[in-house]
């Protein structure tokens, strides 16, 4: 399995490309401020062909060059039903005072092909079968992405805005919840296998096992018991 990462723009998102192997074709997933470059040099260094841009979540710093991206490729972008407005609505997803002096350089839209999100689906792309996993709490639409263990390859989770290693992604943005992050912690991630290798992990990788150790926010849910954060209210826009 080639999986080509790269930081990119003003955010440092971690984008990236993945397929079965070399000269195959690829899924991008997160395609951020500025990324668009470094997916053209990702495709040309490991002669890949995209199929399909998937999308954790809806935030500019991972969407912002979704529009270049597929329109360059003709391939469409996968992104769940509940974070769909904010490729055409930054602002009303970060809240004014966060980002916004890039606007002006930063390209808002859909792409023409948008396709939605489902919790649970498994989608086959490029040769590859992701789990998809709704984990709102960063946003009411973020999902997470599983690839299965293969050969010598451990089972991997990307992980959006979900989760890093030794911490979470923020829940002070509209649509954020920290009741709903800790539940999707718990039915989302506590269940993996301790093998599996979580991405991003601000500038290294880290597993399941790891965090169940040492992630405070792990921890905590794994202390409350099962079902502790299931019926936990959501926040208004």
């Amino acid at each position: 399995m080639l999986i080509a990462g790269f930081p990119a723009g003003a955010w440092g998102t971690n984008c990236y490309l993945v397929a079965p192997a070399a000269g195959e074709e690829c899924v991008i997933i997160d395609p951020g401020h500025q990324a668009a470059q470094g997916v053209e040099e990702a495709l040309k260094k490991h002669r890949l062909k995209p199929v399909a841009v998937v999308l954790t979540h809806g935030h500019i710093d991972h969407v912002a060059s979704v529009v270049p991206v597929c329109g360059a490729h003709d391939v469409p972008a996968w992104i769940h039903p509940e974070d769909r407005f904010m490729m055409s609505d930054p602002e009303k997803a970060l809240g004014r005072s966060l980002g916004m002096p890039l606007m002006g350089e930063l390209t808002v839209g859909e792409p023409d092909d948008v396709k939605e999100l489902t919790d649970g689906v498994k989608l086959e792309l490029a040769g590859l079968e992701l789990s998809v996993a709704h984990a709102p709490g960063h946003t009411r639409g973020s999902v997470t992405f599983g690839l299965p263990e293969a050969a010598d390859i451990p089972p991997i989770l990307f992980s959006g805005d979900l989760l890093f290693a030794g911490s979470i992604g923020r829940t002070d943005f509209p649509g954020g919840s920290m009741d709903d992050m800790l539940e999707s912690l718990a039915r989302v991630v506590l269940p993996l296998d301790d093998s599996t290798v979580v991405l991003p992990g601000h500038n290294e990788h880290t597993t399941i096992g790891r965090e169940r150790a040492t992630n405070p926010y792990l921890r905590q849910v794994a202390a409350d018991g099962p079902g502790a954060h299931a019926e936990a209210p959501r926040r208004g826009m």
